[in-house]
C-alpha cells in the first residue's frame, strides 16, 4: 500500500485523538489506554513540527482536552488551565532542566516535585473565604460548572480555615478516587449487575459530572490541590512549595509525598522513589510533576501554546495497553469458582509483559462483551492481577460470537453450575477435581468434620503436591512409610534435612500418631461425614438436619433434590446444590471408595417419623418449584393423578379437568415436554415411593420441651464444652444456631460473653446462665 501523505495522516491521527476525547469527557467511555493516546499525539506533534504549514487552531496539540459536554453550564477561566508536557526519559528530564539552567542562567535550581494523580482537574474559586464555584478543566478556556457535585466531597473545604487568604483565590487541583474505594465498588458493581467502572480516573471524572448531585455524593471521592489560578486581593508565597503550604493551612488537602529536590539528580531520585512507593499508594499516579519552585523564574520562563516552559510531566511506565484477546480460557480454583481469563499477545504493561488478564466472572464478560479476536484494553496496577477492562469496537473482526460458560469442568468434567443470584460459577465435582483437592482434604481432615488430628494444612500440601493423595479415600490407604518418604522428600526439598537424619536417626513418632488418627475417623457419623464432603452450603446444622431426617447415606446419596426440601430449613438454594453434589458420578465414586477403605458410619438409622407427612406428591410438585404450579394447583393435580406416571403420560387437556386454569396447565405441559424436567418428576416419584416404605408409619413422634426453638451459646462454660451442651439442647428438640437475631429464642450465656450476649439483651431474647442451662438438663434428664 502507497504510505498516506502527511496530510492525509495528520488528518487521520486528529480525527483518532478528538474522537478518543469525546469518547473520554462527553461519553464517559474511554476507548483507547492513556498510552495509545500518548503516542498518537506524540506522532502528530512530530508531523507538524516537520510541516508546520499544516498545523491548524483546532489541532489536538493546541488544545488541552475537548469542549464541555454541554449538560452543564459552562465557565469561563480566568487563567487558562493548561496541560502539561511530557517526559518519558530520563534524558528528557536532562533536557528540560538544562533548557531552564541556560535562560535563567542560574547553575543550580530548586523544584518541587510531586506525585501526579490520576483523576480530574477542576478548579475551585473562593471569595472572601466561602467556596463558590467549581469547574472542570474542560478544553483549558472553558471548563463545566459542578459545582453542586464539588460540595458532596468532604475534602474540598467550604469556608477557607484561618486568615491572610485574598478576596478572590482560585484553587487547581485534582479530583480522584481511592485505589480500596474503586475496588469496592466494582465488586459491589459485579455482584449487582452495575455499571463497572473501567478504571480510577474514570469513575473519578464519571462520578463529578453527574447531573444528579445525589450520585455523585454517593461516590468515594477524594481531592488534592497542587496550585492556584487567579489570586485578586491579596499575595501568595513567591515560591510553588511555600504556596502548597500555605493551602494545607486554609484548609486543603495537599500530598505529602510533595518534596523541594535539586538539579536533576534530584529530580530522577524523586522519579525512582516514587516508583518504587507507588504499588503501595492508596490512589492511582500516572507519573510525578516536576515544578520550577520559585515564582519568579517561572514567571521569566512562561509559556509555550499548551503548557508552561516551567513545569513537566515524567512519565511511569502505562498501566493500561492495547493488545489482541487470542482467546477466553477458564481456571478452577481451590474452592471450586471458575473464573473466565483471557489469554492474550504479549504486551507491556506497567512495566511487565503480560499475556493473561483476569475477566473476573461471566456476567463481566457479558457486561464487556469480549470476544476471541478482540482488541482489548489491559489494565494492571501495581501487584494487582491484569485485568481486562474494555475492548475497541472499530478493530472487531468479522465472524466474532458471543462467549459462553461451558457446561463441564476442563479439569475433572464434572457440571459446572451457577446459583440464582450469584455471580461466580462452580466445578460440582467437589470430591475429584483435582483443582480441588487440596482444599477438599482440608475440611475433610477438620476437627469438625472427619477430625484427623495433626492433618494439617502443611501436611496435605506436600501429600498432594508429591503424589501420594489424589483424593479423599486416598488417606485411608497411607502407610507409615509413605509418611516417612514424604517427609524425606520434602526436607530434601526444601534444604532442611536435620543433622539427626543425616546421620541415621529418624523421627516416627509423629507419623505413628497420624497413621492411628486416620484409623480412629474410619468410624464416623453420618453428620460428620456429611460435612466433611464439603458440599456447597452444607454446614454442620445441615448436614446434622440431614442426618436426623433421613439417617441413611445410601437414602441420602440416591435422592433427587426437591426431596431435601422436606427438611426444615432446607430451601431450594441448598437443595439444588446437594442435588448438583449428587448428581456427579465422581462424587459418587468418592463416596464408594470412602466406604470401601473402611470408613463406617455408625449411627444409621430410619428416616425420621415427622418425615411422613411430606410423603405426598402434592408436596413433592409445590418443592419442584414449577411454574405457576402453586399449593393449591398442586394438590388438585395430586388429587385427579393416582401417580406420576399417570402425570407425565397425561395430556394437558387432562390438567384442565383436573381444575387448574389453562394458563397454569399450559405452563406444567411445557415444563414436563423439557426431558430432564420430566426425568427429575420421574426420579421423585420413585424416591417418594422408597421413603415410604422406610419410614415409620403411625409413630407417635413426641415433642421435646425445646422443638421448635433456635438457641444460641455463648461464653465459656464451666461443667462442660459449648459443643456438648450444643448436643445435649438438641437431643432436646433445640436448633443450635452460631448466632443472635430475631428468631433466636434462648440465649446460653457463659463466663466472658460478649457481643451475643449484648445483642440478645438489645432484642429482649430470653438468657440463661450456666445454672439455669444446668437445671434445665437435669430436669428433662439430660444433665451434664
Amino acid at each position: 500500500m502507497t504510505p498516506p501523505t502527511p496530510a492525509a495522516r495528520i488528518a487521520d491521527l486528529r480525527r483518532q485523538l478528538e474522537d478518543a476525547n469525546y469518547r473520554y469527557y462527553v461519553l464517559d467511555e474511554p476507548s483507547i489506554p492513556d498510552a495509545e493516546y500518548d503516542r498518537l499525539l506524540r506522532e502528530l506533534e512530530a508531523l507538524e513540527a516537520a510541516h508546520p504549514d499544516l498545523v491548524t487552531a483546532d489541532s489536538p496539540t493546541q488544545r488541552v482536552g475537548n469542549a464541555p459536554a454541554g449538560k452543564f453550564a459552562e465557565v469561563r477561566h480566568a487563567i487558562p488551565m493548561l496541560s502539561l508536557g511530557n517526559a518519558f526519559s530520563d534524558e528528557e528530564v536532562q533536557d528540560f532542566v538544562r533548557r531552564i539552567a541556560d535562560r535563567l542562567k542560574r547553575p543550580a535550581l530548586r523544584f518541587s516535585a510531586e506525585p501526579k494523580l490520576d483523576g480530574l482537574a477542576i478548579s475551585l474559586r473562593y471569595e472572601g473565604g466561602a467556596f463558590v464555584q467549581g469547574a472542570t478543566r474542560g478544553d483549558g478556556a472553558t471548563g463545566e460548572d459542578v459545582t453542586l457535585n464539588l460540595r458532596t466531597i468532604k475534602a474540598i473545604p467550604l469556608t477557607l480555615r484561618g486568615t491572610g487568604w485574598p478576596d478572590v483565590l482560585e484553587v487547581r487541583g485534582e479530583v480522584y478516587m481511592p485505589r480500596a474505594d474503586f475496588e469496592t465498588y466494582n465488586e459491589y458493581a459485579r455482584k449487582h449487575g452495575g455499571k463497572v467502572l473501567a478504571n480510577p480516573r474514570n469513575g473519578a471524572a464519571g462520578s463529578l459530572r453527574q447531573l444528579d448531585p445525589r450520585i455523585t455524593a454517593q461516590r468515594p471521592l477524594a481531592f488534592f490541590a497542587y496550585g492556584t489560578g487567579l489570586v485578586e486581593g491579596g499575595e501568595l508565597p513567591d515560591s510553588h512549595s511555600a504556596t502548597l503550604k500555605q493551602l494545607r493551612g486554609w484548609g486543603f488537602p495537599v500530598s505529602s509525598l510533595s518534596e523541594v529536590v535539586e538539579g536533576v539528580e534530584g529530580l530522577l531520585d524523586y522519579y525512582r522513589r516514587i516508583g518504587e512507593a507507588r504499588d503501595g499508594l492508596p490512589f492511582d499516579i500516572d507519573g510525578v510533576v516536576y515544578k520550577l519552585d520559585d515564582g519568579e523564574g517561572q514567571r521569566e520562563m512562561g509559556f509555550v501554546s499548551r503548557a508552561p516552559r516551567w513545569a513537566i510531566a515524567h512519565k511511569f511506565p502505562a498501566q493500561e495497553q492495547m493488545t489482541v484477546l487470542e482467546s477466553i480460557e477458564v481456571n478452577v480454583g481451590r474452592t471450586g469458582a471458575v473464573t473466565p481469563w483471557a489469554l492474550m499477545q504479549p504486551v507491556h504493561v506497567g512495566g511487565v509483559t503480560v499475556t493473561r488478564a483476569t475477566l473476573h466472572n461471566a456476567d463481566q464478560v457479558a457486561r464487556l462483551d469480549v470476544r476471541n479476536g478482540d482488541t482489548v484494553i489491559v489494565r494492571r496496577a501495581g501487584d494487582v492481577i491484569p485485568e481486562v477492562v474494555g475492548m475497541v469496537p472499530e478493530r472487531r473482526p468479522d465472524g466474532t460470537v458471543p462467549w459462553r460458560m461451558p457446561s463441564a469442568c476442563p479439569v475433572c468434567g464434572s457440571e459446572i453450575v451457577r446459583e440464582e443470584g450469584e455471580a461466580v460459577w462452580r466445578c460440582s465435582g467437589e470430591l475429584t477435581c483435582p483443582a480441588q483437592r487440596k482444599e477438599t482434604i482440608i475440611h475433610f481432615a477438620s476437627r469438625r468434620a472427619m477430625d484427623i488430628e495433626g492433618l494439617g494444612e502443611r501436611f496435605v500440601e506436600d501429600l498432594s503436591d508429591l503424589g501420594f493423595v489424589q483424593h479423599v479415600a486416598d488417606l485411608y490407604k497411607l502407610t507409615l512409610d509413605d509418611l516417612l518418604e514424604m517427609k524425606r522428600r520434602v526436607d530434601e526439598r526444601d534444604g532442611t534435612t536435620p543433622e539427626t537424619v543425616k546421620s541415621g536417626k529418624v523421627a516416627t513418632k509423629w507419623a505413628e500418631n497420624l497413621i492411628e488418627a486416620i484409623d480412629r475417623s474410619r468410624r464416623t457419623t453420618l453428620e460428620r461425614f456429611l460435612f466433611g464432603l464439603g458440599i456447597q452450603h452444607v454446614g454442620e446444622s445441615t448436614a446434622k438436619a440431614l442426618a436426623h431426617w433421613f439417617g441413611d447415606l445410601q437414602v441420602i446419596r440416591r435422592l433427587p433434590w426437591p426431596l431435601f426440601k422436606q427438611v426444615p430449613d432446607i430451601g431450594g438454594e441448598v437443595a439444588r446444590s446437594l442435588g448438583h453434589f449428587l448428581d456427579q458420578p465422581g462424587n459418587q465414586q468418592a463416596i464408594d471408595d470412602l466406604l470401601a477403605r473402611g470408613v463406617v458410619i455408625g449411627d444409621t438409622h430410619p428416616p425420621s417419623g415427622k418425615l411422613r407427612a411430606g410423603l405426598e406428591l402434592a408436596t413433592v410438585l409445590v418443592d419442584l418449584e414449577i411454574p405457576k404450579v402453586t399449593r393449591v394447583r398442586a394438590e388438585q393435580l395430586a388429587s385427579a393423578f393416582p401417580s406420576v406416571q399417570a402425570l407425565l403420560d397425561a395430556p394437558v387437556h387432562n390438567f384442565v379437568t383436573a381444575g387448574l386454569p389453562s394458563d397454569a396447565a399450559n405452563a406444567f405441559a411445557t415444563w414436563l415436554e423439557d426431558e430432564t424436567n420430566a426425568q427429575l418428576l420421574s426420579r421423585c416419584g420413585a424416591a417418594l415411593d422408597e421413603l415410604r416404605a422406610i419410614t415409620p408409619a403411625d409413630v407417635a413422634v413426641s415433642a421435646g420441651p425445646l422443638d421448635g426453638k433456635t438457641v444460641v451459646l455463648t461464653g465459656s462454660l464451666a461443667s462442660m464444652s459449648r459443643d456438648e451442651a450444643g448436643e445435649k439442647l438438641e437431643a432436646l428438640g433445640a436448633k443450635v444456631a452460631g448466632s443472635v437475631s430475631k428468631k433466636t429464642h434462648l440465649v446460653v450465656a457463659g463466663e466472658a460473653a460478649g457481643s451475643k450476649l449484648a445483642k440478645a439483651q438489645e432484642l429482649g431474647i430470653e438468657i440463661w446462665d450456666e445454672a439455669q442451662l444446668l437445671a434445665f438438663l437435669v430436669q428433662h434428664g439430660s444433665g451434664a
